[in-house]
C-alpha cells in the first residue's frame, strides 16, 4: 500500500509526498531565449516558445524561494514553463534581485519584477504573441509577487514602487503564494525573508504594507485563482483560504482549489496539481 510521508510519520493510503530532489534532478529543460530587462545580471528574463506558427499566448511566471536567490532561482521553474511552452503557450519567467542581493528587497525586488513584467510588451510585439489576456502565475514567494503585480494600478504616487500604465493583469494563478506579509511571518521562509519584502517604516512610509501586501490592497480588480496543495507544509492551505476571504469581502472574484500534493507538486508537471493547474491556465488564456 502506498504511504503518505510528512517528515518522518507515515499513515497508508495515499502516495508520498514529492521532494525538491524528485524534481530538480531530473533533466532541466532550457529557455528559447533569454532577454535582459536592466543592466543587473539578475535583470533577465526567459522566454519560453511554442513550436510552429501562430500568435501564442503569453503567460507571465514568476518563480519563489522565499524571496531568496540562495534559494531558487527562475529556473527552478523550467519544467513548468517547459510544460506550458509543449501546450501551445509561450512563457515570460522572470528573474529579480532577491532580499540576499545588493538592492533585492524593498524597493528593488518590486522594481525589477514591475520592470520585467513591463518588458513583456516589447517581446510581445517582437514574437507575435497575445499579452492581451495578462495572465501572471506564481508559485510561493512568486505567488505573493504575483498578486502584488495585479494590484499595481492601485499604488500611490508617494510610492517608489509606482510605475506609469503597468502591463494590465487580467487573472492571477497564485500557488501557494505568502498574499499576507503582516501575517504570513510563520513558513518556511521565516520572518526575515518577509520583514525585508516589507521594509522599514519612515515617517515618509508609516505603513509598510501598503504598497507591498496584495492583503493591503484588495480588491486587486483581477481574477484570482489561489491553489494550495493538501498536503503543503511550506506554505499551509489556510494562508490561502484566509487571503481569499479577505479578497472576497474586499469585492474580489476568487476560486480556491486544494489539490492533492504539497509545495512540489504544485509546479512539478505530471503531478495532479501542477497538471490541473496548466489546464486552468489553457482555458484564461485561450
Amino acid at each position: 500500500m502506498p504511504m503518505h510521508c510528512v517528515g518522518d510519520r507515515c499513515s497508508p493510503g495515499a502516495f508520498p509526498l514529492m521532494q525538491w530532489s524528485d524534481l530538480l534532478s531530473k533533466p532541466r529543460p532550457a529557455a528559447t531565449q533569454r532577454i535582459a530587462y536592466g543592466p543587473l545580471p539578475q535583470q533577465v528574463v526567459d522566454l519560453w516558445l511554442p513550436d510552429g506558427p501562430g500568435r501564442h499566448p503569453l503567460v507571465l511566471m514568476i518563480h519563489g524561494g522565499c524571496w531568496t536567490k540562495s534559494v531558487a532561482d527562475l529556473s527552478i521553474m523550467n519544467y513548468a514553463a517547459e510544460d506550458l511552452r509543449q501546450r501551445g503557450v509561450a512563457v515570460w519567467n522572470i528573474e529579480y534581485r532577491g532580499v540576499d542581493e545588493p538592492g533585492g528587497g524593498y524597493p528593488g525586488t518590486y522594481q525589477d519584477v514591475a520592470a520585467a513584467l513591463d518588458a513583456a510588451r516589447g517581446a510581445a510585439k517582437t514574437h507575435d504573441l497575445d499579452l492581451s489576456r495578462g495572465v501572471v502565475v506564481g508559485h510561493s514567494a512568486g505567488g505573493h509577487l504575483a498578486l502584488w503585480a495585479a494590484a499595481r494600478h492601485k499604488l500611490s504616487k508617494e510610492s517608489p514602487l509606482r510605475a506609469p500604465d503597468p502591463v494590465k493583469i487580467k487573472a492571477v494563478v497564485d500557488l501557494a503564494g505568502l498574499a499576507d506579509l503582516k501575517t504570513n511571518t510563520d513558513t518556511a521562509c521565516g520572518p526575515d525573508p518577509v520583514a525585508a519584502m516589507a521594509g522599514a517604516p519612515s515617517a515618509g512610509r508609516p505603513d509598510i504594507y501598503a504598497d507591498t501586501s496584495p492583503a493591503a490592497l484588495v480588491p486587486l480588480g483581477a481574477v484570482q485563482y489561489v491553489i494550495h496543495g493538501t498536503d503543503d507544509h511550506t506554505v499551509k492551505p489556510v494562508i490561502g483560504d484566509a487571503y481569499a476571504a479577505l479578497a472576497r469581502a474586499a469585492g474580489d472574484t476568487v476560486t480556491v482549489s486544494h489539490p492533492p500534493g504539497g509545495h512540489v507538486e504544485e509546479i512539478a508537471p505530471g503531478a495532479r496539481s501542477w497538471d490541473a493547474t496548466a489546464a486552468l491556465i489553457l482555458k484564461l488564456v485561450k
